[in-house]
């Protein structure tokens, strides 16, 4: 079996094992919510990517930010962000953009071709602007695919039983791991794109942190929400299902 083979079997089977669990799994207290039946499920994964973020995943992009120079942070998160680009203008032709989908795809081939390989970002000083990430999870949102559950995922955080199950395509068919074909290097291409994310979610961080309020409620609804508006464009109906407050 190919290492991308390999990879998406084994996240498969990992996300399998997250339904099973969370199957069984019951709120904390009172009946269960109708977005988020497997809140007690979800908040033991939470507090567990909250401590290992605290222990860990924190520091790491704290010392990365200290120790690798901005525009050299710049120039990484400029070529991490092309390939998001690349899937971004697939996804769009997917969800019958075309417009969109070309935009999209002209500011790739300007930033890979007079960009090194997006390193720069000369496209965005000619008017193609990124205008967003898309992903599978969107395009399966936009012809109808309703979100399901909530999910909280190990390590990747917010999601649903959509989302969750589209990563499956998003991480297989999208990103470095595309042109990389020795495991180190893969592996390596992760992790900086982790402290990469990590980084910039420093101050986002601190300002949650010093919020007097239950943090996974806060951060379910902002999911929620954001991820109906993303499949709308920024307009859903008024019939849409609302977050799922208690």
């Amino acid at each position: 079996m190919s290492g991308l083979g390999w990879r998406r079997g084994a996240c498969a089977m990992a996300l399998g094992a997250v339904l099973q669990l969370a199957g069984c799994a019951t709120t904390e207290s009172g009946p269960p919510n109708k977005a988020d039946p497997w809140e007690g499920f979800n908040r033991q994964v939470f507090a567990f990517n909250e401590g290992l973020d605290k222990a860990a995943l924190k520091p790491a992009a704290q010392a990365y930010q200290a120790v690798v120079p901005e525009w050299l942070r710049d120039g990484i998160s400029n070529v991490l962000g092309n390939f998001g680009d690349a899937w971004s203008a697939l996804n769009l032709l997917l969800q019958a953009k075309p417009q969109l989908a070309l935009e999209m795809g002209m500011r790739v081939g300007t930033n890979t071709l007079f960009g090194l390989g997006g390193f720069f970002d000369p496209a965005d000083e000619i008017g193609l602007e990124r205008r967003g990430y898309e992903d599978f999870g969107q395009t399966l949102g936009v012809w109808g695919v309703g979100s399901g559950p909530y999910l909280v995922l190990p390590l990747l955080g917010p999601s649903s039983l959509r989302d969750g199950s589209a990563r499956l395509v998003d991480e297989g068919l999208s990103g470095p791991s595309l042109v990389l074909h020795r495991a180190r290097e893969r592996n390596l291409a992760t992790a900086v794109r982790a402290l990469d994310t990590r980084v910039h979610l420093l101050t986002a961080g601190q300002v949650l942190d010093g919020i007097a309020l239950d943090k996974y409620i806060l951060l379910r609804d902002a999911y929620l929400a954001r991820r109906r508006s993303l499949i709308y464009d920024g307009d859903p109906p008024e019939d849409a299902a609302p977050p799922a407050s208690k």
